[in-house]
């Protein structure tokens, strides 16, 4: 091999051979001071739909007549619904449940244990409410009408992506404002932001035992009272729907600048 071939060698290794950070601009590491804020919004709406779960229970001591009468039962509840207008696509019986139930004696025989003293047939209605002030009347008219239990009520509204906008949008606006407060205490600037992220909230008020685990307490109608608001009282009932929250949180990182 030539002296010039191993002279260009070697400078090829030596080229090959530089720290990996050399060949990187001085400004490939951003400026690491920044500002971390929070701004949340909410907004107040009134519902436009109730989501109902009624119960109905039924007992005997022969499983067929247990669920003859719960299946009449259920019957004449759909049949209210409907009378009282309310489509059947928005009805469903979610929940089937049979179930024996022994006697408890701990000095009995096995072979008398393993005979039901009677069974207990459930089953659950949902329904879903267009008509919020005809919440009260339909839900009387249940518990009147074959439903004995009160699983679930919940108030909501459909325009929620609608709302959360609007609540984001908030937000982002508060974020911003407290980042631009803390900068003008510092003395420095809010530059851009470095990153973002968003958390969502509400949209509808729950209440009820949710499910047969709690059958005791929900035979008596319940109505609800929350903050009053325009455009959510029942007509001629009790019942004072008021407004729901829609809860928006942006967290933002700013640079200094």
């Amino acid at each position: 091999m030539s002296r010039s071939t191993l002279w260009l060698l070697f400078a090829v290794l030596a080229v090959a051979a530089r720290p990996a950070a050399a060949a990187f601009p001085a400004d490939a590491n951003p400026d690491p001071r920044s500002i971390s804020v929070s701004g949340s919004a909410e907004i107040k709406v009134p519902p436009d739909e109730v989501l109902l779960s009624v119960g109905v229970e039924s007992r005997a001591i022969v499983l067929a007549d247990a669920k003859r009468t719960n299946d009449a039962d259920v019957a004449k509840a759909l049949a209210f619904l409907r009378a009282s207008g309310v489509a059947d696509k928005d009805v469903q019986t979610d929940y089937v449940n049979i179930e024996p139930r022994y006697p408890y004696d701990s000095g009995a025989k096995v072979v008398a244990r393993l005979q039901p003293e009677f069974y207990v047939v459930r089953k659950s209605i949902g329904v879903r409410l267009t008509r919020v002030g005809a919440y009260e009347e339909v839900l009387a008219g249940l518990l009147a009408n074959g439903a004995q239990y009160v699983h679930g009520i919940e108030f909501r509204t459909s325009q929620l992506r609608k709302h959360r906008d609007a609540a984001r949008a908030l937000a982002i606006r508060a974020a911003q404002e407290k980042a631009d407060a803390l900068a003008s205490e510092l003395g420095v600037r809010r530059g851009p932001v470095r990153s973002v992220s968003e958390s969502y909230s509400g949209g509808w008020w729950r209440g009820g035992s949710g499910g047969w685990g709690n059958v005791g307490g929900g035979q008596a109608m319940q109505n609800v009272i929350q903050q009053t608001g325009d455009g959510g009282n029942g007509e001629d009932g009790t019942l004072a729907v008021g407004q729901i929250s829609v809860n928006a949180t942006v967290s933002a990182s700013f640079a200094i600048e």
